[in-house]
């Protein structure tokens, strides 16, 4: 009888970063509040998809003391699903509320790509903002509406990262969470 090697687990990387439960729930909160402001967005498109929402769900359930769970891992993908099946506005709502979910999931490593779990669901409701068809906003204004959202505890955190990665497939988010992490971090050297 032959015996099956196991696979080689992956190194575990060891953390650059101190990250408390409370720190994850306030980046998690911080997404979950811009979601928020855009999910009527996909919801007018497609009302009986309840993809986004379970996601936003999911990441209330983190802020409110909850624990890191399978709910946000599976309602993430979710709504970015429910996303591709949508286009404008209600597309970059759907992304929004997949990635609020997904920020709680945000790792302690000095990796520019981790801060996509802190700015990439503000720069989707950025977006969604400027898309939308009724009253849309200019970029300005979508972007002091989101930053009137973060609080001193979220901007610790992002200034504990490197700077946003602008080498990401989508321009207009890079563009966006450019913007936001500049604006972000300014507001430490006040």
């Amino acid at each position: 009888m032959a015996a099956h090697a196991r696979p080689a687990a992956r190194p575990q990387r060891v953390p650059d970063i101190d990250l408390s439960p409370d720190d994850l729930r306030a980046v998690t909160a911080f997404n979950l509040a811009c979601a928020l402001l855009v999910i009527d967005l996909f919801e007018s498109v497609r009302p009986h998809d309840d993809r986004p929402r379970q996601a936003l769900v999911a990441a209330e359930d983190f802020v409110r003391g909850g624990p890191r769970s399978r709910a946000q891992r599976i309602t993430s993908p979710g709504a970015h699903r429910a996303a591709k099946e949508v286009t404008g506005a209600a597309f970059y709502a759907a992304m929004a509320a997949g990635d609020a979910a997904a920020s709680a999931y945000l790792h302690p490593l000095a990796d520019p790509a981790q801060v996509g779990h802190i700015l990439r669901a503000p720069a989707h409701c950025v977006l969604a903002m400027e898309t939308r068809v009724d009253e849309p906003l200019i970029r300005t204004d979508a972007v002091a509406t989101v930053l009137e959202r973060a609080t001193p505890r979220l901007v610790d955190v992002l200034c504990r990262y490197p700077r946003a990665a602008t080498a990401t497939g989508d321009r207009a988010i890079a563009d966006v969470m450019t913007c936001l992490c500049s604006r972000l971090r300014s507001t430490v050297s006040r």
